[in-house]
């Protein structure tokens, strides 16, 4: 038996290694190639000092309170050299891939479906062998080589991993260099490479209530988290606003509604900003944002969308006069 552990370093990159019962994480890293900064083995030094984000794990009594503090312990801080998981689990490591030695990890697959949801958003599926190793944070983001061109382009991922394959929601910009090759050119079988996981953009351990707010193809990394949460379940409520321009820009609702099905404590909705809209909600994100979905400021906010959005939630947030208890955003803009 192991459990497995995301190890996010501070320059986005994550790698995932698998500890078995009653190894320290420190030692399953060196196992598996990766130098988590280490002195001393001991307890003593605090060198392997990281935080734990996510998961169960036996501290032991064998360091000292030099190197980690009572209190730091509680807030969640850990020596990688005397700590032992319980559980999967997620740590951030306060170095980069570079120093401790590894880097992104780099996967071939093939096009197994490329579908146009709307005139503006396009959604990709690739399969392949090396994709069952594949493993990543929900939320998180690789980076697609176009095919032809030594340019690559990052996208969150849509969907868990099922089978060796994972989805995409590509945003399709006239004269973008992938959006014209999966308009023009790509077909089943296309070889496609992809590097990560990558990013600090994903799905923590829930505690409170959640806001999920997607502009656009931000709703991307939001279907992969729900599909994760309806795996695990949550009692938290949990409700997603998603935002677009237009009402073409509106893709896969069906799969909301599948989603609320799933999980019992989802509610959803969604707008559109074009005031010559004919769907039912109009406007922005920020004016569907109602006082019991910011719960107080007892709330997780997980924010994704075009930077222009990023900034007008601030404001609201900040005008609201409540301070969340965490707010997480990734923004994104389309690449011509």
């Amino acid at each position: 038996m192991s459990h497995k552990i995301a190890l996010n370093f501070e320059d986005g990159v994550t790698r995932f290694i698998d500890a078995k019962v009653g190894e320290t994480v420190a030692d399953a890293a060196y196992r598996q190639g990766i130098n988590i900064p280490l002195d001393c083995r001991d307890g003593a030094c605090g060198a392997c000092k990281c935080f734990a984000e996510a998961g169960q794990y036996d501290l032991g009594e064998e360091y000292i309170e030099d190197a980690l503090s009572q209190a730091e312990a509680e807030q969640g801080y850990v020596l990688t050299c005397q700590m032992r998981a319980e559980s999967d689990c997620v740590i951030r490591v306060p170095a980069s891939s570079q120093v401790c030695k590894t880097q992104q990890a780099s996967f071939e697959a093939a096009i197994s479906a490329v579908r146009k949801l709307s005139d503006s958003t396009i959604a990709l599926s690739i399969k392949g062998e090396a994709l069952s190793q594949l493993a990543f944070l929900p939320g998180q983001y690789v980076n697609l080589k176009v095919p032809g061109s030594e340019q690559t382009r990052a996208y969150s991922f849509s969907s868990l991993p099922k089978d060796g394959e994972v989805s995409f929601l590509i945003r399709n910009v006239p004269g973008g260099l992938m959006s014209s090759f999966l308009t023009g050119l790509a077909k089943a079988g296309d070889s496609m490479t992809l590097a990560g996981p990558l990013g600090s953009f994903y799905l923590r351990e829930i505690k409170r209530p959640l806001l999920l707010l997607a502009g656009g193809t931000g709703l991307a990394p939001f279907t992969a988290m729900l599909e994760k949460i309806a795996e695990q379940g949550s009692s938290h409520p949990l409700h997603l606003i998603y935002g677009v321009t237009n009402d073409f820009d509106l893709v896969e609702m069906d799969k909301l509604e599948a989603l609320a099905a799933r999980i019992p404590n989802f509610t959803y909705s969604a707008c559109v900003a074009n005031p010559e809209s004919s769907y039912p909600h109009k406007g922005y994100v920020t004016q569907h944002i109602e006082p019991r979905h910011l719960n107080d400021g007892e709330v997780d906010i997980y924010l994704c969308g075009p930077p222009p959005m990023v900034e007008a939630v601030s404001q609201f947030i900040r005008e609201q006069g409540i301070a969340p208890a965490n707010f997480y955003y990734e923004k994104f803009a389309a690449s011509a």
